[in-house]
C-alpha cells in the first residue's frame, strides 16, 4: 500500500470520526479521494488531501466569504466545478466547527435535487 494511499485513509478517518456528532458518517473511496456520505447522502469529499463541503444558494456565500475554494476538476481538457467548497482548517481540529459546517454541508445535500438515475437500455 503507498505511503500516500495511507495517509488519505487516516485522514478519511479522522473526518468520519469528527463528523460522528452529526450521525453514523461514513466515508467510501471514490474517484481516487473519498465521499462521505450520512443516510445515503454524499454531503462532503475528500481529493488530494482536501476536505469539500457541500455548498448551496444558502450555504456558499458562508465559504466565499472566507475566501475558500470551490472544488473543480479536469477532464478531457475542460474545467468542471461541482457545488463543494474547501472546509475551512479549522473544523479538522475542532468538534464543534466540524459539527456547524458539517450540517451546513448535510443540509445542503437534503435540499438538492435528487439526481434521476438513467437506465440501461
Amino acid at each position: 500500500m503507498s505511503t500516500v494511499r495511507h495517509k488519505d485513509r487516516e485522514f478519511a478517518s479522522h473526518v468520519v470520526e469528527l463528523m460522528q456528532s452529526i450521525g453514523p458518517v461514513s466515508a467510501r473511496r471514490m474517484f481516487g479521494g473519498h465521499g462521505f456520505f450520512l443516510e445515503g447522502l454524499m454531503f462532503a469529499l475528500m481529493a488530494d488531501g482536501t476536505l469539500y463541503l457541500k455548498a448551496d444558494t444558502r450555504t456558499a456565500g458562508d465559504f466565499e466569504r472566507l475566501g475558500l475554494a470551490m472544488f473543480t476538476y479536469e477532464k478531457k481538457g475542460r474545467e468542471y466545478s461541482l457545488s463543494y467548497y474547501q472546509a475551512p482548517e479549522e473544523i479538522l481540529e475542532s468538534p464543534d466547527e466540524m459539527n456547524v459546517w458539517a450540517n451546513k454541508a448535510y443540509g445542503a445535500a437534503l435540499r438538492a435535487p435528487a439526481r434521476k438515475v438513467k437506465k440501461r437500455a
